[in-house]
């Protein structure tokens, strides 16, 4: 790789702080010699910055009123929340257990502080600058070093930053925290309001949620508990530091082509003195080749430094199933006479990305392409991983978005309601190719528009499209969840009792924040990146939120609404940015929140692990209409899960069949905050429900689907790949007991990011004469390349309950392999409708199987394979706990 280097100086944009993530790049043999070292910008000569994680030996109590004894301190973790404290310190039980939910209300109501101690040395002393900075603090607080308060915070998702070597003193000094109940805070601006702002999902009498910027979810949501916190919930630090600092670093792609990429690589430097610095940028790391180097006069404060940088072929990031994920780490240094003071690495992929959002033939486009080309986008909406976050470790994050990857997904909606999440979970996207849909933290409620809340809710914008915008998946920005639709489409002014003024005011706040802030916001600090005002939304006041054919759209009529699931076919916008169907866990899941007494789907506690209100009876009635009754509790969590899988794979394919017309399909929801009913994919304990199996089968790079609408069969064929691929396609009716009534082949050249139907036949015709009770279309796709199987549809006449099922007579062998895991080989006589591979329920052998809830054809065997939790096992222990079932043994 060629590497010119460009020198620019030019006040710019600000850039996002430090990814710490390195990464060996290649080398270059043409790099520039480094330039002399610039006169130092004042102050004496000094090291880097120093940066002191304080997340040892901090303690947390309760805070008492006057007269009132003080708690003792209890020990406390940082990062971390007041509710985890409690449980480590056995002062609350499990949140998640049964109802001890409802028992921990009184917490929110509470103000709570936290204590550590710093040492301050004389070499930190010396330091010209020594800072406090929070990464989060949720989310009143109130900070103190020895006594003398030096910030208050009110804003969950904001950094804070702030000198303090004023307030220190040699030795140890005490660094307070006390945060106030987010309840008792706001209820005056509550009171004094005189009428209610709408607050759907906030679960208590007094809706509070939306004067306070923190998670929405913590208030309680209709898959998720009520656990309002406190605490120091991201990292905090001290940094000491002399001269000059690097704030930021933002990363520009001018121009990409196959040929060059030339970019601008902006810092923000902090000087104390007035004088020269250097910031160079590097390849890879700080030894690496030297791209550019930039000179310039710094005043004290903040200054902008611009460099441009030319890379000769460059190699692209692309979304998941489209090519690799190529990232560049480029290392930027702030230098003066007396050697490096800051530096800072950021990490890129180099792809072209925009959003074709605009008036057609057909209503209004919303269509993503990416390098050059709209790209299908397939994945879920993402809720936080845990009600408590802290508790989401870097192996979970990698495992759910592992485990969307793997289902070929290339898209995640990081949905309002949460949280921005961890740096993390954009790095892990970043390398697995998944593209964030990122909307800013609001969700279905009306906002206060007051001066102060509508400033505190701009640096809260800044802070995070400058953390967010240099990873390569960032595709765009959403300014909230649902509520442009709401507030014209729920009944909300007659609801919440509003009288017109208040409705116009409300409005008029609304529009202030989302449709004025959050996109100036976006233009100055993300220049380029699409942005929405709500989702869904037309971004057009002349277009209804949420009308068919008009951009982005949620569709609800199915699940909420009580419509068929065959009515997703004829509800397909131009992106489905949401539609889901619920479904209860596993057994085994259910077993880790309950007790015996407790398992049945109508018992309290399970009542209480399913927060939408109909949620039961909706998922019974849909059972119902497709399934027998189930014979008993296990077999109802089971056959729950088969009708969510149905409903959703007939959604995602009727969305990929109208590939042209509309470009995404994003159910609702991948993941869980706790054990709950609910429309996941996977559970809170990370296991996939038979959705997840069903969307790596209805997400593949090459779909067959087939279909039958009105008298005709339609076999469907759909391909994401950039490339023609040759194939065979066979079709065939084969009776329940593996008799093949007929048989059509035809060879299939599949055009690239193209649906088309490839196979149409009367269904009279295709019955033959054949009771439809006793017989299933068969419909696979052959690589002719490789000869394998790419993919397979079968297709009944009638619902399931109407199949004429005979026993399948399973049978499964189990070997193990060398890497300790097994090879489960499952076999079925008769045709098995949604086979079911399980351990024994709550046994205590766990592990991951790699296919679920799959059909057999009669005669056929499938390999399973199966990752136990526990190393050591041996086949002979597996073997007695396996269990195999079928839809028929649900009955």
């Amino acid at each position: 790789m060629g590497l010119l280097v460009v020198v620019l100086q030019t006040p710019g944009v600000m850039a996002a702080p430090l990814v710490p993530f390195l990464t060996s790049q290649p080398s270059a043999s043409n790099a520039p010699a480094a330039p002399p070292r610039a006169r130092d910008a004042g102050g004496p000569p000094s090291p880097q910055p120093v940066r002191r994680a304080l997340s040892a030996a901090w303690t947390f109590r309760r805070v008492t009123g006057p007269g009132v004894a003080p708690e003792p301190w209890l020990p406390a973790t940082v990062p971390g929340c007041v509710h985890t404290d409690l449980f480590a310190n056995k002062r609350i039980a499990d949140p998640f257990f049964r109802l001890n939910e409802k028992d921990q209300q009184w917490v929110e109501r509470e103000g709570w502080e936290y204590r550590t101690t710093v040492n301050a040395d004389p070499e930190l002393l010396a330091r010209e600058r020594i800072e406090l900075v929070f990464a989060g603090l949720d989310t009143y607080a109130d900070v103190l070093v020895n006594g003398a308060s030096v910030l208050s915070a009110n804003n969950m998702f904001r950094t804070w930053r702030v000198e303090i070597k004023k307030q220190l003193k040699p030795g140890e000094n005490v660094l307070l925290v006390s945060f106030r109940s987010p309840i008792a805070r706001v209820k005056p601006a509550y009171d004094r309001l005189g009428y209610k702002l709408p607050a759907v999902n906030d679960q208590a009498a007094e809706m509070l949620s939306m004067f306070t910027r923190k998670a929405p979810y913590h208030y309680g949501w209709d898959w998720g508990p009520r656990f309002v916190t406190s605490g120091v919930w991201r990292s905090v630090h001290l940094e000491a530091w002399d001269t000059a600092r690097l704030d930021d670093v933002q990363i520009f792609q001018d121009h990409l082509d196959g040929a060059v990429a030339r970019l601008t690589v902006k810092a923000r430097v902090q000087a104390t003195h007035p004088g020269r610095v250097t910031v160079e940028v590097r390849l890879a790391g700080a030894d690496g080749p030297l791209l550019a180097s930039v000179e310039r006069e710094v005043k004290p404060g903040a200054n902008d430094v611009a460099a441009a940088v030319h890379l000769d072929k460059p190699q692209r990031w692309w979304p998941n199933g489209l090519g690799p994920q190529h990232l560049y780490t480029f290392h930027t240094t702030v230098v003066t006479a007396h050697g490096v003071r800051d530096a800072r690495a950021t990490r890129i992929g180099l792809r072209t990305i925009e959003v074709l959002h605009q008036r057609d033939a057909e209503g209004k486009s919303f269509t993503i392409k990416v390098n050059g080309a709209p790209v299908f986008m397939k994945g879920a909406n993402w809720i936080p991983a845990d009600s408590f976050v802290t508790r989401i470790t870097d192996d979970r994050y990698r495992w759910l978005l592992r485990s969307a990857a793997d289902a070929h997904m290339n898209m995640l909606r990081v949905w309002g309601g949460g949280i921005y999440e961890d740096d993390r979970f954009y790095e892990l996207c970043d390398e697995l190719g998944l593209l964030v849909w990122q909307d800013f933290m609001f969700a279905c409620s009306m906002y206060p528009g007051d001066d102060p809340f509508v400033e505190n809710v701009r640096r809260e914008a800044v802070d995070n499209v400058r953390r967010l915008r240099n990873h390569p998946s960032l595709a765009l920005w959403a300014g909230n969840n649902e509520i442009e639709a709401a507030w014209h489409n729920w009944g909300w002014a007659s609801k919440f009792h509003l009288s017109r003024a208040v409705q116009d005011h409300l409005w008029s706040d609304y529009q202030k924040i989302f449709h004025q802030l959050l996109p100036a916001v976006v233009s100055a600090e993300d220049p380029g990146r699409f942005y929405t005002r709500s989702s869904p939304s037309a971004n057009d006041d002349g277009i209804p939120a949420n009308k068919l054919g008009m951009g982005d759209m949620h569709y609800w009529g199915v699940g909420h609404a009580g419509e068929p699931y065959t009515k997703y076919a004829a509800n397909t916008s131009r992106f489905m940015s949401e539609y889901g169907f619920q479904s209860f866990p596993d057994l085994s899941t259910v077993a880790r929140y309950t007790t015996p007494q407790d398992r049945d789907v109508e018992s309290p506690v399970m009542l209480s692990h399913q927060r939408h209100p109909g949620g039961n009876q909706l998922i019974r009635t849909y059972l119902l209409r497709d399934f027998r009754n189930p014979k008993d509790f296990s077999s109802f969590l089971y056959v729950s899960q088969v009708l969510q899988a149905t409903a959703i794979q007939y959604a995602a394919e009727a969305h990929r069949r109208q590939m042209g017309h509309n470009w995404g399909s994003l159910y609702w929801q991948l993941d869980d905050c706790w054990p709950v009913a609910s429309w996941s994919g996977i559970d809170y304990f990370g296991r996939w429900k038979a959705l997840h199996y069903a969307a790596r089968r209805f997400f593949a790079p090459v779909l067959v689907s087939a279909v039958e609408e009105e008298g005709t069969v339609k076999v469907w064929v759909i391909s994401d790949r950039r490339t023609e691929t040759a194939t065979k396609l066979t079709v065939r009716l084969i009776d329940l007991y593996g008799k093949e009534l007929w048989r059509r082949e035809q060879a299939v050249r599949l055009l690239p990011n193209a649906s088309h139907a490839y196979f149409t036949l009367g269904k009279r015709e295709a019955l033959a004469h054949a009771d439809p009770a006793k017989v299933v279309l068969v419909s696979e796709l052959t690589d002719v390349e490789t000869d394998r199987q790419v993919s397979r549809s079968v297709l009944s006449f009638v619902r399931t309950k109407d199949l004429d099922l005979p026993a399948p007579e399973l049978q499964w062998t189990v070997e193990a392999q060398p890497d300790g895991t097994f090879a489960i080989k499952v076999s079925a006589r008769h045709f098995a409708r949604s086979v079911y591979l399980s351990t024994g329920g709550a046994s205590a052998v766990d592990g991951f199987f790699d296919d679920n809830y799959f059909d057999l054809l009669p005669g056929e065997t499938a390999t399973v394979g199966f990752r136990p939790h526990t190393a050591g096992l041996s086949a002979d222990q597996l073997r007695p706990t396996l269990r195999a079932i079928s839809i028929v043994d649900s009955f």
